[in-house]
């Protein structure tokens, strides 16, 4: 059978160089001959992470890495580039075919909800135009409707999307990731229809109606968050321990592509409300806007994403019936039914620091992105003293949308990158955001008006590039990287909750002005306050190895018993086909021993050997 059926175990955490050339855990494993011995080393020892020497690439030098990192990323552009060389000359079109399918359809629910999101803002000044009695209510000034309610239009908003993101991030563990997909898009097609037809007797009344909507489209947005970001991971990656060399390389891009369909979507409300208004506005942009052309703009504009969000419906139903596939194969193996109840003890216990550290950096992070985009009409108005077209602020926002998605795709290139990656990525954005928000605060009349105002457009614009090409991207995959498969949901939906409050806090303000053995990991992969804790300093490569082999051979068992169990003989899962070197030493060094059951998470016996945990992402432990 061929190397290429072997599943890929990713890289074991670094023991150093090794200039003899063989490796001391697989000479120690009794029984392996030399030909195993190659076949095991490739799968748990690839060239991607390890040079000639067996040095980790984290543990070289800075120049030795920079090589070492550069001469696999260029190999491998080299080869997607022949890839889509070849694809182009069979058929034209197909690299376009692969891009929707495996980058725009896994992100169409985050490029839908971006649309309505951050609609929002965009609509607020119009209806603020056509029905200035109403939408310009304040607790100074009040109108016709009552103020209260115009502020909930953000506040609501908001609130729904922290219940739809800890809600189906619990689904999405419970009944697993397809139900919350399907849940999701079916909530906030309702959603739609609601805002779409949003009415009542009085102004106030149809703002109620509308606020409530929003609420209630705001559930279907969250629970798009845990859903798309651990779907997405899984379907490419896997679950829990198991790295392909794609997976490695290009994991990162392939959930950040689905995410910067956040950014489309908002471009493509601009540009459908532009086209909108100059319809029912007779071809006009200036104001007054009337009433009738206010109404049919926003309400047509939530229509036709209601037509996109049922064909996710339909698309989640009937065409990705194995989005759950990796979490059911965690839960089977410890014969778990139903939500892992125990797990999220344990996340809690030894994970903790790590669900505080994406929480609050979620929090900082959407302090400033929800500000920017909620109140944006505010920001660009400030920037055009005096100007009552709509249209205007309008033209500056697809500017701003620009700036963002050159930052989106930036950070889709270089989040893989082991030179920069996910923690230079956010460090440094965290630090121009904070730069380019704490200048204007100290003089802001200088750049909001007169000579300055040129620099403060730039300021503005250049935050939303280093949000997206910085914390907004890594945020959203690292919730989903840092935790175990059977509570990745829930954790990642615990962590974007704990950024809506931020976004929560953003509206209210501008509105009024000896566990470490368990848990060895290589220190490339910890954070400072794991490794101030000493969480790494327990790591083993030789037990580590050898562990590893020992996953190996418990899924052997398994995939050996299901065959056995198997009828005809024949139809049987790919992911049960194993190398023969692979199979002949487990075959030949098999033992009886019996597991029990429990939760996927449950720590290992005293007499057992402890679980080590090495890639870069969490295992199932």
């Amino acid at each position: 059978m061929a190397d290429s059926s072997l599943r890929d175990y990713g890289a074991a955490a670094p023991h150093g160089p090794n200039p003899s050339g063989g490796h001391v855990a697989t000479a120690n494993l009794a029984d392996m001959n030399m030909s195993e011995a190659d076949v095991f080393r490739s799968v748990l020892l690839p060239d991607d992470s390890y040079d000639e020497t067996g040095t980790y690439w984290a543990d070289m030098g800075i120049l030795r890495r920079a090589k070492f990192v550069s001469k696999v990323d260029n190999a491998e552009a080299m080869k997607e580039l022949k890839s889509i060389g070849r694809m182009m000359k069979a058929d034209p079109l197909s690299p376009i075919g692969y891009y929707m399918r495996n980058m725009v359809i896994p992100g169409a629910g985050l490029l839908l909800e971006g649309y309505v999101l951050f609609s929002i803002g965009n609509v607020k000044p119009l209806l603020q135009a056509a029905f200035p009695q109403c939408w310009n209510s304040t607790p100074a000034k009040p109108g016709i409707c009552n103020p209260t309610w115009i502020q909930a239009i953000d506040y609501l908003e908001i609130c729904g999307i922290i219940v739809g993101q800890v809600l189906v991030g619990i689904i999405g563990d419970w009944l697993g990731r397809r139900w919350g997909l399907i849940q999701d898009a079916t909530i906030m097609f309702v959603g739609l229809l609601m805002l779409t037809a949003a009415w009542g007797i009085t102004e106030n009344g149809w703002v109620i109606c509308y606020v409530w909507a929003l609420f209630f489209y705001g559930i279907g947005v969250g629970g798009e968050y845990p859903m798309t970001a651990t779907s997405a991971m899984e379907n490419a990656v896997g679950s829990g321990k198991v790295s392909t060399r794609d997976d490695r390389l290009h994991r990162g891009r392939k959930v950040t592509s689905a995410f910067l369909m956040q950014g489309w979507g908002q471009m493509l409300n601009q540009l459908i409300l532009i086209v909108l208004l100059l319809i029912f506005h007779s071809g006009k942009q200036s104001p007054p806007y009337s009433k009738v052309a206010a109404q049919w703009t926003y309400r047509v504009s939530f229509a036709i994403p209601a037509v996109g969000t049922l064909w996710l419906v339909y698309y989640r139903t009937y065409k990705m019936r194995s989005a759950s596939k990796q979490l059911a194969i965690a839960k089977k193996k410890q014969s778990v039914t139903g939500y892992d109840t125990v797990a999220p003890k344990y996340t809690f216990t030894y994970f903790g620091p790590r669900l505080f550290a994406t929480a609050a950096s979620w929090y900082a992070n959407d302090v400033f992105f929800y500000g920017n985009k909620l109140f944006q009409s505010e920001f660009i108005s400030a920037l055009n003293p005096g100007n009552k077209s709509v249209m205007v602020n309008w033209y500056w926002n697809l500017v701003n949308i620009g700036v963002s998605l050159c930052g989106y795709y930036l950070a889709s290139f270089l989040i893989d990158n082991k030179l920069y990656g996910r923690k230079w990525m956010m460090i440094v954005g965290f630090i121009m955001d904070f730069i380019f928000f704490v200048i204007p605060a100290f003089n802001y009349h200088y750049y909001a008006e007169g000579p300055g105002v040129h620099s403060f457009m730039a300021m503005y614009f250049l935050s939303s590039f280093f949000n997206q090409f910085g914390p907004n991207s890594v945020t959203f995959i690292a919730a989903a990287e840092v935790f175990p498969t059977p509570v990745r949901a829930t954790a990642h939906g615990f962590s974007a909750a704990c950024g809506k409050l931020g976004a929560l806090t953003a509206a209210v303000l501008y509105a009024y002005i000896d566990v470490p053995m368990r848990f060895a990991i290589h220190s490339k992969h910890l954070s400072m306050w794991e490794n101030w804790r000493g969480v790494g300093k327990y790591y083993d490569a030789d037990a580590d190895y050898k562990q590893r082999v020992e996953e190996m051979r418990a899924d052997w068992e398994a995939a050996m018993a299901r065959r056995a169990a198997e009828k005809d003989g024949h139809d049987h899962d790919d992911e049960d086909d194993w190398s023969s070197e692979v199979s002949s030493f487990f075959e030949r060094t098999k033992t009886n021993n019996g597991k029990e059951g429990g939760s996927v998470m449950s720590p290992y016996k005293a007499q057992e050997s402890p679980p080590v945990v090495t890639d870069e992402k969490s295992k199932d432990l």
